[in-house]
């Protein structure tokens, strides 16, 4: 058996669990029909409802990582030639436009520069008439955030789609509020717990255009509340596919920890660890990569500093201090730092522990 080693995870995902969902994670094993996981997973959709800021009924974890959430959000609601409005400022955007034209979609991309929000006036601008508008909430690649509220309220008849795999449970996030029709996200990052789920949520408005067939059938939202979501406590299950039942219940144990703090004392943990971080890092004479005033508390992105080697730097702060924190991506692959305090890491001391690791690694690799 290969020795692993307890690493400090501070790239942008997977981020080190609460401790409680990794201990939920040694527990008995439970089959995916049994009366008691099922109490498990209507819990945790409960607290996934908290989180997404929303009451839709179709609210659940799909079984698989946060890529398949933005699958499923297309693959269910484009029917072929819909016009997509995708907002475009980092990677994550470049997957959605990708995605979309997979499913048939004809796309409209309205590209940004990376390291700044999505204007909502040009998404507007981009169709007269789009079926679904796609954006970021919390850029990954890019440490911006962009601010779904003022989208929603340009959306029109579209159906807008967020992608808050890195914002859940780490900044303001209000569905019903905003407007937001269908999001999805990943359990790697804020939530804290280990990869392996997407969580979901789609909203009366949306199912009702879905497409009724779609060409996934893993991924039929039609099929999947049948099982979990839709289904309710006092209806009858229909068998869908075995379900992760261990990651669903970490999932659940995670949710506790974070709504027993409080959602909002949640953000603010985030806000006040991240703040502890950027500042330091500017204090060092580091310059911040995302666009002031759009900048995300869990996860910063830095330039590299002229002269000095991303990769050594990165490694050496594996070697030598068992801390992980991410390269750039896309073309900033080299000259960007993505540094993640997210979930159970969201916390001063762990802020204070990369300066100071990082210091030495400036200073040494």
């Amino acid at each position: 058996m290969t020795p692993v080693p307890d690493r400090h995870l501070f790239g942008p995902g997977p981020s080190n669990p609460y401790p409680a969902a990794t201990s939920a994670l040694a527990a008995p094993l439970l089959g995916h029909l049994d009366p008691i996981f099922l109490d498990i997973m209507d819990s945790a959709c409960d607290g996934l409802r908290s989180v997404f800021g929303t009451n839709n009924r179709r609210t659940l974890p799909l079984s698989a990582t946060g890529s398949a959430g933005m699958e499923a959000a297309f693959v269910n609601l484009v029917h072929p030639g819909d016009v997509v409005v995708v907002g475009v400022n980092g990677l994550f955007g470049q997957r959605m436009v990708e995605v979309a034209t997979r499913c048939g979609a004809e796309v409209v991309a309205v590209e940004h520069e990376w390291g700044t929000p999505i204007d909502p006036d040009r998404i507007a601008a981009a169709h007269p008439n789009p079926a679904i508008i796609a954006v970021v909430h919390a850029e990954t690649s890019t440490g911006v955030r962009s601010d779904l509220a003022a989208i929603a309220a340009v959306k029109g008849d579209a159906l807008l789609v967020a992608d808050t795999v890195t914002s859940i449970a780490g900044i303001e996030l209000r569905c019903d509020d905003w407007g937001v029709d269908v999001a999805y996200a990943g359990t790697q990052k804020c939530l804290g717990v280990a990869p392996g789920l997407a969580p979901f949520t789609i909203n009366e408005r949306a199912f009702a255009r879905r497409v009724v067939d779609p060409r996934s059938w893993y991924l039929d939202l039609g099929l999947l509340g049948g099982y979990v979501g839709e289904a309710g406590r006092s209806k009858q299950r229909t068998y869908h596919h075995t379900a992760p039942t261990a990651l669903v219940a970490s999932l659940e144990a995670a949710l506790d920890v974070i709504l027993s703090e409080g959602l909002e004392q949640v953000w603010a943990r985030h806000g006040e660890a991240g703040t502890i971080l950027q500042d330091g890092l500017q204090e060092m004479g580091l310059e911040l990569f995302a666009a002031e005033g759009h900048r995300l508390p869990e996860l910063t992105t830095v330039t590299v500093p002229d002269g000095v080697d991303s990769a050594a730097v990165r490694s050496y702060l594996l070697q030598r201090h068992n801390l992980e924190i991410g390269a750039g991506a896309g073309e900033s692959a080299a000259t960007v730092w993505r540094i993640g305090l997210m979930g159970h890491n969201a916390r001063p001391d762990r802020a204070l522990l990369v300066l100071a690791a990082l210091q030495d690694a400036l200073a040494n690799a």
